[in-house]
């Protein structure tokens, strides 16, 4: 299909009709940023959009799935990667898009969007309308549209202390990752669609839609999020000395990377000589020996800055935020 191609509807002349999913708990100001992204909103044209809050029972799927029972055309996702996931596990398969409105310190697929903690961005992106019919991989009965991990990516997150990460953003988990350079690697068994099994001794194994990790780095170039497949990342670290060959690699973005390899496929089944933590889009799941993932081809509607076909969700992130933030002062002059 053309991923340039708009098949949704449009909303006629007037604006879309849409819900905000929002994680109190990660807004400063509930009430400034309902006044600014309802005022945002009407002053494009759109009608005011509906609210929901999530709760530590239910974080964000079961509110989701309630706007798209209202009605809406699209659903704001605000808070993060929980809230994210969530979102996305409540609209797999419908016509309703997902905009992300980053409100945590570490929203990934904000980070792939190129939107940051960027609200104006988000905002813009939303009302420009552009989209992508995306792939998702699917974990149990959740989805992710980043990426899935088992291991060290998995640790990571789980030391990473939320005080910290609310304080200095992303490089939080630097600190994280630094309490578990030295631990010892999982025997993994990797099965690939019908291909005999691939065994290593892995630091973590990731199973991506897309390829960027927190603070803009990318670890996968050729992961593209709507080509059918699911690339899969087999880190074998074994020191201290690899690791940072493996990471320098990755910041230069050198062809060759250390200690990494990469396999595609559409169904993935890792499975660890004992139980490991686990991630779907940066956010922790119950820890397993097993990690099960199958591509959802073109199962969701994403708001993003441009919907060229480019693997890079980010084309034109910066200029979506600089026309978001004029929308924001028009709004607030009106």
């Amino acid at each position: 299909m053309d991923a340039g191609q708009d098949r949704r509807p449009s909303g006629g002349d007037g604006g879309l009709r849409s819900a905000v999913v929002v994680n109190p708990v990660k807004v400063d100001d509930l009430d400034e940023l309902r006044r600014t992204v309802d005022d945002a909103l009407t002053a494009a044209g759109w009608p005011a959009p509906q609210w929901y809050e999530t709760t530590v029972d239910d974080p964000g799927r079961g509110q989701t799935e309630q706007a798209v029972k209202a009605g809406v055309d699209l659903v704001f996702a605000c808070g993060g990667d929980g809230t994210v996931m969530s979102c996305v596990s409540g609209l797999v398969g419908t016509d309703v898009a997902l905009a992300v409105l980053p409100q945590g310190t570490g929203n990934l697929l904000a980070a792939n969007l190129g939107l940051s903690t960027d609200l104006a961005a988000g905002l813009q992106v939303a009302v420009e309308r552009g989209r992508r019919l995306l792939d998702v991989g699917a974990v149990e009965d959740k989805y992710f549209t980043v990426m899935a991990g088992m291991g060290f990516d998995a640790q990571m997150l789980e030391a990473t202390n939320e005080t910290t990460k609310a304080r200095i953003g992303w490089p939080a988990y630097v600190m994280g990752a630094a309490r578990h350079l030295r631990d010892r690697p999982m025997r993994v068994q990797i099965r690939i669609d019908d291909r005999p099994p691939v065994r290593r001794r892995a630091r973590s194994v990731l199973i991506a839609n897309v390829g960027r990790l927190q603070g803009g780095v990318t670890l996968l170039t050729e992961a593209e999020p709507d080509d059918g497949w699911l690339d899969v990342a087999v880190l074998t670290p074994r020191n201290l000395r690899h690791w940072l060959a493996l990471g320098w690699a990755v910041i230069r973005r050198s062809g060759q990377v250390p200690q990494l390899e990469v396999f595609r496929g559409r169904r993935v089944v890792v499975t660890s000589n004992r139980a490991q933590p686990r991630e779907l889009d940066g956010d922790l799941i119950s820890p397993g020996r097993q990690l099960r993932a199958e591509v959802r081809p073109q199962a969701l509607w994403l708001c993003v800055p441009q919907p060229e076909g480019a693997p890079d969700l980010a084309v034109d992130a910066q200029g979506a935020g600089e026309r978001g933030e004029q929308l924001i002062e028009e709004a607030r002059r009106e």
